[in-house]
């Protein structure tokens, strides 16, 4: 049938994403950078993507389309509710990360090179942004830091990051209550192997060990634990 629907300039999106958000039936994403129709299904023709669009790359045209199913808008936005994280941005979308073995070296240069690689298993990583039912957390070893203990200590990826899912926040600058509930809800959902907290020996830091352990509380689990303190010079003081 033909009939009104919108039409995405390639050549002028800049890729902010403000149509995305704009359009109420979720017809619109990112593919590599540019904005694009999922399909012509989502898209019910009224436009309210265009007075967004920064760069003017958005119109309305009539062409031959499959008809608006609103039916399936409505499954798309049940699904997303359910799956549904602290922000819009594609950036926190929940994903897992495949980690090869790392190649055997011959020489130290390539040693050196080798060391670098990262040992992240997951996205995201900042505690607010995290999917409680997100698939990596079920059966995991957990590490929870604080944002400085990466930045502090060198060897942070392979010492900690490394088979691990890792969650980072700041006790101090963050929401603990909102922490304690979210770990909670992660430590009920999630049928964790082990938590290791990972903190800074400034006594403000300690508010993430408090976190986690009143999360056990409140979710009446209790999982193999470990603390590690980390000095603000870089060095371990207590494992």
């Amino acid at each position: 049938m033909i009939r009104k629907i919108v039409n995405i300039d390639k050549e002028k999106c800049n890729g902010c994403g403000l149509c995305i958000d704009a359009c109420h039936e979720g017809a619109i994403k990112l593919k590599n950078g540019k904005a694009e129709l999922i399909s012509d299904e989502y898209c019910d023709g009224l436009g309210d993507c265009l007075p967004e669009c920064p760069t003017g790359a958005i119109k309305i045209i009539e062409r031959e389309s499959e008809e608006y199913n609103e039916e399936l808008v409505m499954k798309k936005k049940s699904q997303q509710k359910a799956d549904k994280i602290p922000c819009g941005c594609p950036g926190t979308v929940a994903r897992s990360i495949l980690r090869a073995e790392k190649p055997k070296v011959k020489n130290v240069k390539e040693n050196i090179k080798n060391d670098s690689i990262s040992e992240l298993r997951q996205w995201p990583v900042q505690l607010k942004l995290i999917n409680t039912r997100a698939p990596y957390l079920n059966e995991a070893d957990l590490l929870v830091a604080a944002d400085c203990t990466a930045y502090a200590y060198s060897n942070f990826h392979s010492d900690f990051i490394k088979d691990h899912i890792t969650v980072i926040g700041c006790p101090k600058l963050d929401d603990i209550a909102y922490y304690e509930d979210k770990l909670a809800e992660i430590i009920a959902n999630n049928n964790l192997k082990s938590i290791t907290v990972v903190r800074m020996e400034v006594p403000c830091c300690g508010g993430i060990v408090s976190a986690v352990k009143s999360a056990m509380l409140k979710s009446q689990t209790i999982i193999p634990y470990k603390e590690v303190i980390i000095s603000t010079d870089g060095n371990i003081l207590d494992r």
